[in-house]
């Protein structure tokens, strides 16, 4: 089984930054894609930075030159760095990542989420 484990959320005011870590274990075989989703209530699931295996990353555009993504693959972690945080970045953030196991399958795996809360 694999498994996600996120941390790092909280709170933190305007211009603030924080960095959430999440670290996949279990019988993995080789992790292809590994970022970063959040959510609002009410909203569907968005994208915020993914890495992709192939090389290269994806972030949106409204985290752009704030946030960056690293990875530790001895570590199998994934590192979100969040800077000049604003109160539109106040979501509920997933750890995402495309992983093929042991056995040969890929699949998607997301972690617990963890709240980020942006706020004078």
């Amino acid at each position: 089984q694999v498994q996600l484990v996120e941390s790092g959320g909280g709170l933190v005011q305007p211009g603030g930054s924080l960095r959430l870590s999440c670290a996949a274990s279990g019988s993995i075989f080789s992790i292809n894609h590994m970022g970063w989703f959040r959510q609002v209530p009410g909203k569907q699931r968005q994208l915020v930075a993914v890495e992709y295996a192939t090389g290269g990353t994806t972030y949106a555009d409204s985290v752009r030159g704030r946030f960056t993504l690293s990875r530790d693959n001895a570590k199998n972690t994934t590192y979100l760095q969040m800077n000049s945080l604003k109160p539109e970045d106040t979501a509920v953030y997933y750890c995402y990542s495309l992983i093929q196991t042991s056995a040969g399958w890929q699949y998607d795996y997301w972690g617990q989420g963890t709240q980020v809360t942006v706020s004078a």
